[in-house]
């Protein structure tokens, strides 16, 4: 009588059973155990490159994406190659139609397949809403809802022609269910998210039932430089599980997504908490028996 999967005698028994498992999935999912994952906005060190890291320690094949970050990406190939993962890179910005053309063309040519797109590439500018002019507007939507439109589209169309179809994961924000003030022009560009996932998934799934579109709502993670640390302990005290969200966070959400087979068209929230509540004074119940304590 054959040993159960789930019974073992050692760690290293453990240990070949999630190697196994590992690849048994990714060849039910992709029908291949080196799946090809392209991550937009993945060569500077902020969310994207952590989702490929992921995807990497998976066994995924990597597309890194770089647009102003053109050395740093090249760095990255050079070492992630150098260490045994197979990985390219295109280069150039998500709003030019042409250029996305371009790269599932190299993919293909590079890599014969395309079976994940995590969209993370993303421009914000905090702006007073006073300031706020036409062109700012303008550019967060060309390249938050355009860019991110483009590469959905076309990454979808290619994968709907494989057999094996393929997955989506577009990264939105938590903070459009509940925005705060100076970031009307982002917001209002990252909006569009939640509708391109259900859209996409709909448009795709159509075409392909083995086409999955998701999207991941992240929290403030990876927090940029100059934030202070009186902002930085609000945010804290802020988010419901009282601590703070990291990139990683971020990949394991997309890497989870990417790889279920019977979700499409979901919006994750990976924010700790913040999108349901902030605090027992910003949400104060309206109500005669309240009582603070």
């Amino acid at each position: 009588m054959s040993k159960q999967p789930w019974i073992f005698d050692s760690l290293q028994d453990i240990n070949d059973y999630r190697s196994s498992e590992s690849k048994h999935q990714l060849q039910i999912l992709f029908g291949t155990e080196s799946p090809v994952a392209w991550v937009t906005g993945s060569a500077a060190d902020r969310v994207g490159r952590a989702v490929a890291r992921r995807f990497a320690m998976r066994g995924y094949r990597i597309v890194i994406h770089a647009n102003r970050s053109l050395s740093e990406g090249k760095q990255l190939v050079e070492a992630w190659n150098a260490v045994g993962v197979e990985t390219m890179m295109v280069h150039g910005p998500i709003e030019d139609e042409t250029r996305v053309k371009e790269w599932i063309e190299q993919i293909y040519e590079g890599f014969g397949r395309l079976d994940v797109l995590v969209h993370a590439a993303a421009v914000w500018e905090p702006q007073p809403l006073e300031s706020t002019t036409a062109k700012l507007v303008q550019e967060q939507f060309t390249s938050n809802t355009l860019g991110t439109f483009l590469c959905a589209q076309h990454a979808g169309l290619a994968m709907s022609k494989q057999a094996t179809g393929g997955s989506i994961v577009l990264v939105g924000d938590w903070a459009v269910a509940r925005p705060y003030r100076d970031f009307a022009a982002y917001f209002a560009s990252k909006g569009s998210i939640p509708t391109l996932t259900r859209a996409f998934a709909v448009e795709l799934g159509e075409r392909s039932p083995n086409v999955r579109v998701n999207s991941v709502l992240p929290g403030p993670v990876k927090l940029v430089e100059g934030v202070s640390e009186a902002t930085q302990e609000a945010i804290l005290k802020q988010c419901l599980l009282r601590r703070e969200g990291t990139a990683d966070h971020v990949a394991r959400a997309a890497l989870f997504l990417a790889e279920h087979e019977f979700l499409t068209g979901v919006c994750l929230p990976v924010d700790g908490g913040r999108s349901i509540y902030a605090g027992s004074i910003a949400d104060a119940i309206a109500h005669g028996s309240y009582i603070e304590t």
